[in-house]
């Protein structure tokens, strides 16, 4: 299998006068996407250049240098128990703009061990997509100590990831749940091909052995790279019975407790299949799942996430040297998740991910580093959903935890030691580094995991009532005719939710999918609770607070009908100040009264009058309807005619001097300083008010109404004002009235000038 590698090492070290000088077989291939590709697998090619140690073999480098296009790399080495201590960097040069990236650091924290045991597997720092890229260089420090000494066999691997059509596929964040039966997502999938078939299951009188002790997991000998946790006896290869069919041989898959999120198959992703040739392992169970990052680069597109996952499995299989892509799931930053490892991703498959902790578990890698920067909700979701459907697979609860029996003796970052076929208790969702000492998957990314188990677990949070269309809302109380509809939101996202339910005094009365956020309800008269209730995949149920809902259907009333009294302010024969007033009143609540003519205006529940003007000898109508929150209404109106009487329309008395200006109306007034000259008028109407020129020389009248004295009105004014209407009376009803003023000429400023007046019938 080893030979179908297609690894090509042609640097070389020399001891002579070019000692030294690397000669580098450069990348082939493209990582862009070719949407005229057919569908098949896309051919990743890997190449590898070994690295210049110096002589206390302490640093190590890569010239800079030009190469064949790639997309990912990586460095590896001979031992898979060693570590590279210090930093690892890289430079590349785009393929797109030929501009060099600054350096950019590898991560080492990477256990090697995974696959120990099997021959060939190498030593490596997790492979970074750089994107399409055609130079090179590379730079290792150990750390300056002679004693930390770099591993032998230090070599460059790169990856082009081949090319392929455009990926399709719904991120799980967002798509709507698959149905138990459903496949993945795979629209192009061949039935011939390995990933579209699944292998005999291993016989059922095999039980996998005990993981061994290695000698020293962290020191291994010089012998070799320690062999903790081995596979499992590997399944028969699909061609062993040409005739059996894999349902014929490999029992069917249990049905999960919850939906199947959409996978992108290896088809999918265009794996493929001729580099890892291997069938399938298994393990009789999944009751952990452990979580990880890959540590490259967050700024890939998620148009590049195939070409990502399918570099990662020719860097996992043909520079690491394992049989196939060690993760069980990957998900990209935008929520997309793809099947790792073969085997059918509703199977038990053993995987290569957790050094110790690979048997009974499932590892999900997300694509990109998490040390510093937080996933996005498109991550956590599709991570809580693959995760709770392959634990839901063994009744697991993603909540809840398991024993884990350990693999090799070790430890932690936490403290946490482990020795080699001791139960220890694990989150049922547990982080990378939970297991051996690893920062995976990430300081940011493990802090996310106990929102991951809530959402993978439920119930449904944040659920609220946020809106009642169809109602108006006073204070808490919403108020309906009849019919609403209820709006509500979760901040679960709807693709954890199997069902809601709209509930009306405990019952319910409408039920929606998941995705829904509103639902109708028609209420009978009278006060109602009415409440969301939101079941989670799980089978979980959460209930919204309640919100209070009346049915009314009692129209609002005018309590005082509308009417119009004149009121003070400058007269014009287009606009004579009046008043509206009016109450409204409504037996549940008012929520507004509404003028619609003879102009439109709104007025809150509390207001019960409003100035006005109206032209004068225009009959003029006013409508008015008051609405309550319910919605019902009530209509009421009242008509008037203002009437301007000038001055010369009075019955006089005393000495009057009649005075033109265009500031007066009808361009005329009278003006009198007589003590005891009057002027009176007689009209039908139910207002009036006395119009008259105001200034700071101005005296004072007594103001008679039908032959009694009701006033004494001062002309005085600090400013000069025209056509003022200063004194006003109103009556419930219209009928003859006599207005008349007398002069009190006041010692000083007797004066007083006159433009008659105005009334309203």
């Amino acid at each position: 299998m080893r030979s179908k590698r297609r690894i090509w090492i042609t640097a070389a070290l020399a001891t002579s006068a070019v000692a030294g000088v690397l000669v580098f077989e450069g990348v082939t291939g493209n990582s862009s996407v070719d949407a005229d590709a057919k569908p098949g697998p896309a051919k990743a090619d890997v190449h590898a250049t070994a690295l210049k140690v110096d002589g206390d073999g302490t640093s190590a480098t890569l010239g800079k240098r030009d190469t064949k296009p790639f997309s990912m790399l990586g460095i590896t080495w001979t031992d898979a128990a060693v570590k590279v201590t210090g930093a690892v960097e890289v430079r590349t040069r785009s393929a797109a703009n030929g501009n060099w990236t600054s350096w950019l650091p590898l991560e080492t924290d990477v256990d090697g061990r995974t696959e120990t045991g099997r021959s060939g597997v190498r030593g490596s720092t997790e492979p970074r997509w750089v994107g399409p890229s055609n130079g090179v260089e590379v730079r290792i420090n150990a750390g300056g100590k002679v004693s930390a000494k770099l591993p032998a066999g230090l070599r460059l691997d790169t990856v082009d990831p081949g090319r392929s059509g455009t990926l399709n596929a719904d991120p799980a964040a967002f798509a709507a749940d698959i149905p138990a039966a459903e496949a993945t997502t795979d629209p192009s999938a061949d039935p011939s091909d390995p990933a579209a078939t699944e292998p005999p299951a291993p016989s059922d009188s095999t039980e996998p052995p005990a993981e061994p002790i290695p000698s020293d997991p962290a020191s291994p000998s010089a012998s070799g790279p320690a062999t903790a946790e081995p596979a499992p006896p590997v399944s028969p290869s699909p061609s062993a019975s040409t005739s059996a069919s894999p349902t014929d041989t490999l029992p069917p898959a249990p049905p999960s407790t919850v939906p199947k999120p959409p996978i992108t198959s290896r088809a999918g992703w265009r794996a493929d299949e001729s580099i890892s040739p291997e069938a399938p392992e298994y393990t009789d169970t999944v009751k952990a799942v452990f979580v990880h990052h890959t540590a490259g680069t967050n700024t890939y597109s998620c148009a590049d996430s195939a070409a990502v996952v399918r570099s990662v499995y020719a860097y996992h299989v043909q520079a690491n040297g394992w049989k196939d892509i060690g993760y069980n799931f990957l998900v990209d930053k935008c929520g997309t998740i793809f099947e790792g490892r073969k085997g059918g991703v509703d199977r038990p498959v053993f995987g290569a991910h957790t050094y110790g902790f690979n048997r009974q578990t499932a590892g999900i890698a997300v694509l990109g580093t998490y040390t510093d920067t937080t996933a996005p909700s498109a991550v956590t979701t599709s991570v809580a959903r693959i995760a709770a459907w392959k634990l839901g697979q063994y009744k697991g609860d993603p909540a809840g935890s398991t024993m884990l029996t350990a693999g090799a003796t070790g430890s932690n970052l936490a403290g946490t030691k482990f020795t080699t076929g001791t139960q220890y208790s694990f989150k049922q969702i547990s982080g990378h580094r939970d297991g051996y000492a690893t920062e995976c998957p990430g300081t940011k990314l493990y802090g996310q995991l106990p929102a991951i188990r809530s959402l993978a677990a439920g119930p449904v949070t944040g659920l609220a009532v946020k809106s009642v269309t169809g109602a108006g809302l006073s204070g808490t109380t919403y108020y309906t005719k009849s019919t609403v509809t209820v709006g509500w939101s979760a901040t679960t996202p709807s693709a954890f939710i199997s069902k809601y339910e709209l509930l009306v005094d405990g019952k319910s009365v409408a039920t929606t999918t998941g995705t829904a956020t509103s639902a109708k309800a028609t209420l009978a008269v009278g006060s109602h609770q009415v409440q969301v209730r939101a079941t989670h995949q799980s089978g979980k149920v959460t209930t919204s607070a309640a919100a209070t809902v009346v049915a009314d259907q009692t129209a609002p009333a005018f309590t005082t009908k509308p009417s119009l009294d004149l009121r003070t302010g400058t007269v014009n024969t287009t606009a004579v100040p009046l008043t509206l007033k009016w109450k409204a009143t409504d037996a549940a609540a008012l929520k507004e009264v509404r003028l619609t003519a003879p102009l439109a205006k709104t007025y809150g529940p509390t207001t019960t009058s409003a100035s006005h003007t109206a032209k004068s000898g225009v009959a003029t109508s006013w409508a008015m309807t008051a609405y309550d929150q319910a919605g019902n209404t009530a209509a009421a109106s009242v008509s008037g005619t203002p009437v301007i009487v000038q001055e010369s329309s009075a019955t006089k008395t005393g000495t009057w001097t009649t005075k033109s200006s265009s500031s007066y109306l009808g361009g005329k007034s009278y003006s009198s300083s007589s003590k005891n000259a009057s002027l009176s008028w007689t009209f039908t109407g139910r207002s009036v008010a006395l119009v008259a020129s105001r200034a700071a020389t101005s005296g004072q009248v007594y103001v008679y109404v039908d032959g009694v004295k009701v006033s004494t009105v001062d002309l005085k004014s600090s400013t000069t004002k025209y056509r003022d209407a200063l004194w006003t009376k109103s009556w419930s009803s219209s009928a003859k009235h006599t207005v008349k003023i007398v002069v009190v000429a006041t010692s000083g400023r007797p004066a007083v000038t006159t433009d008659g007046i105005v009334y309203l019938k």
